[in-house]
């Protein structure tokens, strides 16, 4: 037997100090905004204005302003919500099934993940409270009020109901999760903190910590018991997402792969989110010794596993509905191919199936262009699925006579871009005020990388 040794991969590189952590995190939150960030906020602000024009109208008007009609009830407004639910899932994903099996890769990019989860699903949920037409109702709508007040209004055998339950919890979860994360680092910046107001502010937020062993053991185990609550949340949220179509008899819709098939797609779809948020953030505040090109690689064959299972499903899809002999299935799936919009289904193949393909070589998915270019083709891509499966499946009932095609307004347009612009900005000012990398975290790691294991 012999034994060799090997250098284990560095995830800090730059020979990084725990007084560097600290500098390098820290002056980000205590520095001036920089003209970029000043540009970038700027423009995010614009599009929150536009788009909130829309959501008035939207608001003022109905949702008559909306491209919907009688044959496709659902269409832009679902499209995007489900394209967001699916964008806040790497973040728990990251934060709670990496910790429970200690990748410690996740340390550097866990704090954004789970912001971006948060406005991620703050997005998502603006979409079915403005379908409902009057949503200031709606508070009543979705709670499960007693026969005092009357007959129950709400159903508990639909899955839309499931989802006000899920995705709520999901948020809930997930907030906790990463503002238990921050307080440690709320403190650092509340102890260097030279101003009054500062202090305070900081102060506050980091709920009086004071780094004794204890508290950080409780810390620790309030991190382990929100990962165990969160890891089936990851699965469970999109699952039932994805009920909102498989519990219908609508062809393209009622089919039992939706559930594992929703959860890999959202995986996909989150993280190449994080990957386009991280590789900007690492490039403005030079993090490059944090977010190195082995995280960029990780994420980047955590998407090729991804996108491979969701092509898998998109063939599974075609093979069962020939395979089941049902007319109106099979039509259905060809409609989606060759009717009139076979052009969303194949921007949808195309950006799903083929382009992730292309990180099976190295020199792809560690070049940080080709990735940042790729990361925002597969969200492009998993926008054009949500559309095919939402619009193809309602557009061609049952009946020609009701047979219509889905045109969104400048509304539909505009209420999305609103979205764009709350989730930019929200992200923007976490990235400023809040400390972009767990510092505790990445501590913990400076030594433990880079050094020699026996092989």
């Amino acid at each position: 037997m012999t034994s060799e040794s090997v250098i284990r991969e560095p995830l800090v590189t730059g020979g990084k100090t725990v007084h560097d952590v600290t500098e390098d995190i820290s002056k980000r939150v205590e520095e001036k905004p920089t003209k970029l960030w000043l540009m970038a906020m700027a423009v995010s602000l614009g599009a929150l204005t536009i788009g909130g024009y829309a959501v008035a109208r939207t608001l003022w008007d109905g949702i008559g302003m909306w491209g919907l009609n009688k044959t496709v009830g659902w269409a832009w407004d679902i499209t995007n919500f489900v394209w967001w639910v699916g964008i806040g899932h790497a973040g728990t994903l990251i934060s709670a099934i990496l910790l429970l099996f200690r990748q410690r890769w996740r340390m550097s990019i866990n704090r954004a993940a789970e912001a971006m989860t948060i406005f991620a699903v703050i997005c998502a949920a603006m979409f079915p409270v403005l379908h409902m037409g009057r949503p200031w109702l709606g508070f009543y709508w979705a709670l499960p009020l007693p026969n005092t007040f009357g007959s129950l209004w709400v159903n508990f055998n639909s899955p839309l109901l499931w989802d006000v339950f899920a995705i709520s919890t999901y948020f809930s979860v997930s907030l906790v999760f990463w503002y238990i994360g921050l307080i440690p680092d709320f403190a650092t910046i509340r102890d260097r903190a030279t101003n009054s107001i500062s202090k305070a502010v900081y102060g506050a937020l980091s709920f009086g910590w004071d780094g004794a062993a204890k508290t950080w053991s409780r810390y620790e185990t309030v991190a382990l018991v929100l990962a165990g609550l969160a890891t089936p949340l990851v699965l469970s949220v999109h699952t039932i997402v994805s009920f909102d179509f498989a519990t219908s008899v609508i062809p393209g819709w009622h089919t039992t792969i939706f559930p594992p098939y929703f959860v890999a797609g959202a995986i996909f779809s989150g993280f190449a989110m994080v990957l386009t948020l991280l590789l900007i953030t690492r490039k403005v505040y030079k993090l490059e010794d944090y977010i190195t090109l082995q995280h960029i690689e990780l994420m980047n064959i955590v998407i090729i596993i991804t996108g491979s299972i969701v092509g898998v499903a998109y063939i599974t899809e075609l093979f069962i509905a020939w395979y089941s002999g049902v007319e109106a299935e099979q039509y259905a799936f060809f409609n989606r191919v060759r009717g009139p919009y076979w052009w969303a289904y194949w921007s949808m193949m195309t950006c799903n199936v083929i382009s992730p393909q292309l990180f099976w070589f190295k020199r792809i998915r560690t070049n940080l262009a080709a990735t940042f270019v790729l990361s925002i083709v597969v969200n492009i891509g998993m926008w054009f699925e949500r559309f095919v499966i939402i619009v193809t499946s309602l557009h061609r009932d049952y009946l020609p006579s009701s047979w219509g095609m889905f045109y969104p307004t400048w509304a539909d347009v505009g209420v999305y871009i609103f979205t764009f612009g709350l989730f930019f900005t929200a992200f923007f000012l976490f990235a400023k005020f809040f400390p972009v990398i767990n510092m505790a975290e990445v501590k913990s790691i400076i030594k433990s990388t880079g050094e020699k294991i026996s092989k």
